[in-house]
């Protein structure tokens, strides 16, 4: 098999990255492990971001999103039995965020991908394995039907998440790792009800931190955080629901709606990035390259921009025979990577319980008090959590 570019793993990522290349007639081959029921019945983020949104509609995929997607202008932080409204609209000149559930996107993406004549998706492909990538030659080996096949290409996009084989195949001493694992977990749950506000809330408590957020009028998904020793089987709907009334202000607890869950689970938090992200013919893309904790909802969000910037470097190459933009794909990346970890480390930091010293939750106190009362304060929440520009010079 040939193609320009092999493309590893087909969730989001992957998907609109072969749409991007597509819509410039650069063929693209997507290998995937699962089948496409699967990757799209997996529970992800919700909040999308304008680059994300922009992202979808030049990738002609938006036309569902865009009707059905739900503009959010501002969040709300809850703390000390208060309720305050971050006013991103106003904040940033008009930025907001979207809340469409990454289920809902990745369907858009296969709709349109697998009726795309330049675009090849290849399920059940296992055993995947990068290689000559350093050598200018490189190849994708896998299995499909117990049978193996070779794939040539001139570049490979790693998109294939952080146990993936894109970064696997890196040798160790090429490769920088950093990480940071945090003392709690995320359990999760889904829920046809409908939201307890119109807006998402943050809520810090003494007990720990929680999140209500949505997937659209009448579905919910709320999170708290637990203990990396809990059980998701140890947490019954009627627990999960009453531990979330008691860290919600009253007058908000007593709104809330609760039901049967869909979904039930617990995911750990950590901080993770890897430099460089590009391997000589390879470009790791997403979670294959770096995690945040979801407190600034950034995962997706941060691959968007790994998609923008590599998607225009490789069509620049293709159509202009410009390689200047690959070569800057790496360090470009990486800086917008820094700087949305140190704002999802930071929202993190600031709301949740890390042990049970009391003097550390009335620092937390103290500074959400003073953000609060402070226009900077709150534009920096707003900035950050909207999502930085991507690079203007990328082009």
């Amino acid at each position: 098999m040939q193609t320009q570019v092999g493309i590893i793993g087909g969730g989001p990522s992957g998907l609109c990255l072969a749409r991007l290349l597509s819509l410039s007639g650069i063929k693209s081959v997507i290998l995937e492990r699962q089948d496409r029921a699967y990757v799209e019945a997996r529970i992800r983020a919700g909040i999308l971001e304008q680059g994300m949104i922009d992202l979808m509609r030049r990738a002609k995929v938006s036309e569902r999103m865009d009707k059905e997607g739900l503009v959010h202008d501002g969040i709300v932080l809850t703390f000390n039995d208060r309720e305050e409204r971050i006013d991103m609209k106003t904040l940033t000149g008009g930025q907001q965020v979207m809340v469409y559930g990454q289920t809902e996107l990745t369907k858009d993406l296969y709709d349109a991908v697998l009726k795309d004549e330049n675009i090849t998706v290849i399920f059940h492909a296992s055993d995947v394995r990068p290689m000559n990538f350093l050598e200018g030659k490189p190849q994708l080996q896998f299995f499909k039907d117990g049978q193996q096949v070779l794939l040539d290409c001139d570049f490979i996009a790693g998109c294939d998440g952080y146990h993936g084989a894109s970064r696997a195949s890196v040798p160790r001493n090429l490769i920088t790792e950093y990480e940071r694992i945090y003392p709690f977990g995320w359990l999760g749950l889904l829920s046809d009800t409908p939201p307890v506000h119109e807006e998402l809330i943050y809520a810090n408590h003494k007990r720990g931190f929680a999140l209500c957020s949505q997937r659209s009028h009448t579905r919910s998904r709320y999170y708290l955080q637990v203990g990396l020793d809990e059980k998701i089987e140890d947490w019954s709907d009627e627990r999960f629901w009453e531990e979330l009334k008691k860290r919600l202000p009253e007058h908000i607890a007593a709104k809330l709606v609760t039901g049967p869950s869909l979904e039930k689970s617990i995911a750990p938090l950590r901080s993770f990035v890897t430099e460089p992200m590009r391997f000589g013919s390879m470009f790791l893309v997403g979670d294959a390259a770096h995690i945040v904790p979801p407190t600034g909802a950034k995962g997706l969000n941060l691959a968007a921009s790994d998609m923008y910037y590599l998607s225009t470097a490789l069509i620049a190459h293709y159509t202009e025979g410009r390689d200047d933009l690959l070569d800057r794909y790496s360090e470009t990346a990486l800086r917008r990577v820094w700087a949305a970890v140190r704002f999802s480390w930071w929202f993190t930091s600031i709301m949740h319980k890390f042990n049970e010293d009391p003097i550390e939750h009335k620092i937390q106190l103290a500074e959400l008090d003073y953000l609060m009362s402070s226009t900077a304060g709150q534009t920096t929440i707003a900035e950050n959590y909207v999502g930085l520009p991507f690079d203007p010079t990328f082009k």
